[in-house]
C-alpha cells in the first residue's frame, strides 16, 4: 500500500504523521483538524462570553447596584462584546464549517494554502489571548464598549491599547482565511464543477471571503489610528488638534456593517444546505440564492451611514443611506422566500438541524423587520441608542448566526465525528434555546420603545418589569446551552456510530465515509449534474 493509499483508508482523526498526540494537531495542515481547532476555541470563548452576558442580566434584574459596580459592569460589557464579535461571531461559521466542509463540498483534498490556513489559526489564538489579557493588564479593563468609539477610547485611562491590538491581530486571521477560501474556490473545484454547479454553502463563503479581504484592512488601519492617537497624540480624531471624531465612526462602520454580513452570509449558506436535505427536493431558486449572496456583499458596503443618523451627518446623506438600507433587504428577502418554497411540497423530515434552521428564519425575520424600523429616518431618531437596537442586533446575530451555527453543528456532527448525538435531548435543548432567546431579547424591544437606553448600568424603576422578564429568559437560554453542549460532548464520546449519509444528503460531503479520510476522496470526483439532484429527480 502506497502512502497515498494509506491516507485514503485512515480517518483524519486517527492519522498520525511526524508528531503524535497534541503535537499532531498543533502542527497539522489538514483543513478538517484546523476547522475542529477553531471549533474548540470558539466554543470555549462563547461559553465565557455567555457567562459574562448572564452576569450583566443578573445585575439588571433591579435598579441600582446588585452584584457589581458601574466600572465592573462597563469592563464586563466591553469584554462580552469583544469576545462575541471579534473572537466568536466573525470567525464563527466560516472558520469552523468553512474549513471543515468547503474543500469536501467542492471536491478538493484540502484548501489551496494549507500552511497559511494553520498560520491563520495561530494568529486567531494570539489575538484571542490578547483580548482576554487586556482585561487584566495595565490600567484596568477597557470600558469603551466593543465599538471603541472616540474620543473616549482615545482618552480613557483604562487598558484600551491591548484590546485594540487584539482586534487588529484577529483581523489578520480573517483576511488570510478569506484569501484562502477565494483561491480555493477558484482553483480547486472538482472537474466539471462550474460555479453554478457548486453548492450554496461554498457560494456564501465566497461572498463572505471577498468582504473579509476588502473590508477588514479598513478597520485594521482605523484601530491603528486610535492607538497612534493615544500614544503619539497625532490628532486624527481630536478637534483640538484639527481632527474629527466622526471620521472614526465612518471608518469603523465602513468595515463593521459589511462585517455583519461576514457573520450572517455563512449562516444563510448553512440553512440553504439544510432545507433541501430535509425536504428531499432541490433548493428552489438556486441561481437567485447564489447571486443574492453576492448582491448582499456588494450593497452591504454602502449602508454604513445608517449607524450615524443622530451623529450630525447631512440630511441628504441620511436619506441616501436609508434608501440603500431598504435595498439591501431585497436579496435577503429573496433567500427567505426561496427557503420557504424549498420546503413547500417536500418530503419534510423534522430533525434537529431543521428545527434550528426554521428557527433561524423566524428570528432572522424579526431582526430584519426591526432593522427596517432602524433604517427609516423617522423611527430611528426615536429608538437610536436604546435597547431596541440591542434586541435587533441580537435577533440578527445570535438568532441568525448563533442558531445557524447550532444547526450546522447538528447537521455536520455525524460527518465530523462519525457518531450521532441523542436527538431527543437535542430537541429538548432546542426548545429551551428558542424559548429562552425570545424571553430574553423580545422585552428589550418594548422597553427600548419606552426609552430605555442601551449600555446603561442603571435604569428607572419603570423599566424593571422588562428587565426581570429578560433576566428570566437568560437563565432559560443558558439551561438550553448546557443541555446542548453536554449532549454533543456525550455524542462525541459515546454516541452511536453514524453512517456515511444519515440525512440522505446529495452534496459531496455525504458521499464519503464518516468521519472523512485524510485526503477526503479515494479519487477526485467528476461532477456531471447540478447540485441538489435527489434520487426521485434522477429517476424522473
Amino acid at each position: 500500500m502506497t502512502q497515498s493509499e494509506k491516507y485514503t483508508h485512515v480517518s483524519y482523526r486517527e492519522h498520525q504523521g511526524k508528531y503524535k498526540g497534541i503535537m499532531a494537531w498543533l502542527t497539522t495542515t489538514d483543513h478538517k483538524r484546523i476547522g475542529l481547532m477553531y471549533l474548540f476555541g470558539i466554543a470555549v470563548f462563547f461559553c465565557v462570553a455567555a457567562v459574562l452576558g448572564l452576569l450583566m442580566r443578573i445585575e439588571k434584574i433591579a435598579p441600582g447596584e446588585t452584584i457589581m459596580d458601574a466600572a465592573t459592569y462597563n469592563g464586563i460589557f466591553t469584554l462580552h462584546g469583544v469576545i462575541m464579535i471579534f473572537i466568536v461571531v466573525i470567525p464563527g461559521i466560516a472558520a469552523v464549517f468553512g474549513n471543515f466542509c468547503l474543500p469536501i463540498m467542492i471536491g478538493a483534498k484540502d484548501v489551496m494554502f494549507p500552511k497559511l490556513n494553520l498560520l491563520s489559526w495561530y494568529i486567531y489564538v494570539i489575538g484571542a489571548i490578547l483580548g482576554v489579557l487586556s482585561q487584566f493588564m495595565g490600567d484596568g479593563p477597557p470600558d469603551t464598549g466593543w465599538t471603541f468609539y472616540v474620543p473616549y477610547s482615545a482618552e480613557a485611562n483604562s487598558n484600551v491599547v491591548i484590546a485594540l491590538t487584539a482586534a487588529f491581530v484577529l483581523g489578520f486571521s480573517s483576511i488570510l482565511t478569506g484569501l484562502n477560501f477565494i483561491v480555493t474556490i477558484h482553483r480547486m473545484r472538482a472537474p466539471g464543477m462550474t460555479f453554478f454547479k457548486m453548492p450554496l454553502f461554498p457560494w456564501s463563503l465566497y461572498a463572505t471571503a471577498w468582504i473579509q479581504v476588502l473590508a477588514t484592512p479598513i478597520v485594521g488601519i482605523t484601530l491603528l489610528m486610535v492607538i497612534a492617537e493615544r500614544t503619539l497624540h497625532i490628532g486624527f480624531f481630536d478637534p483640538a488638534l484639527g481632527g474629527d471624531p466622526l471620521l472614526y465612526q465612518h471608518l469603523f462602520w465602513i468595515y463593521s456593517h459589511p462585517a455583519v454580513y461576514v457573520m450572517i452570509l455563512p449562516a444563510m449558506g448553512v440553512v440553504s444546505e439544510i432545507f433541501p436535505t430535509f425536504s428531499q427536493k432541490p433548493v428552489f431558486g438556486y441561481t437567485a440564492i447564489a447571486i443574492s449572496s453576492l448582491a448582499i456583499a456588494v450593497v452591504g458596503y454602502f449602508v454604513w451611514g445608517h449607524h450615524m443618523y443622530t451623529s450630525g451627518i447631512s440630511y441628504y446623506s441620511r436619506w441616501f443611506f436609508s434608501f440603500l438600507t431598504f435595498i439591501v433587504a431585497v436579496p435577503s428577502a429573496i433567500k427567505v422566500f426561496n427557503w420557504i418554497s424549498t420546503m413547500y411540497g417536500g418530503s419534510i423530515e423534522l430533525r434537529t438541524p431543521l428545527l434550528y434552521a426554521i428557527s433561524f428564519i423566524f428570528l432572522f425575520l424579526i431582526g430584519g423587520f426591526t432593522g427596517l424600523t432602524l433604517g427609516a429616518l423617522a423611527t430611528n431618531v426615536h429608538v437610536h441608542d436604546t435597547t431596541f437596537v440591542v434586541a435587533h442586533f441580537h435577533y440578527i446575530i445570535f438568532g441568525g448566526m448563533g442558531f445557524a451555527f447550532f444547526a450546522a453543528m447538528h447537521y455536520w456532527f455525524p460527518k465530523m465525528y462519525g457518531r450521532m448525538y441523542n436527538e431527543k435531548v437535542a430537541n429538548l435543548a432546542w426548545g429551551f434555546l428558542f424559548v429562552g432567546f425570545n424571553v430574553l431579547y423580545f422585552p428589550l424591544f418594548i422597553i427600548g420603545l419606552q426609552g430605555m437606553p442601551r449600555r446603561y448600568f442603571d435604569y428607572l424603576p419603570k423599566f424593571q418589569t422588562g428587565h426581570v422578564i429578560s433576566t428570566i429568559g437568560a437563565f432559560i437560554l443558558i439551561t438550553g446551552l448546557i443541555i446542548m453542549i453536554a449532549n454533543l460532548i456525550r455524542g462525541v464520546r459515546k454516541g452511536a456510530y453514524a453512517s456515511a449519509n444519515p440525512w440522505k444528503g446529495v452534496t459531496l460531503e455525504w458521499q464519503i465515509e464518516s468521519p472523512p479520510t485524510l485526503l477526503n476522496f479515494d479519487k477526485v470526483p467528476e461532477i456531471k449534474h447540478p447540485p441538489y439532484l435527489f434520487k426521485k429527480e434522477t429517476e424522473a
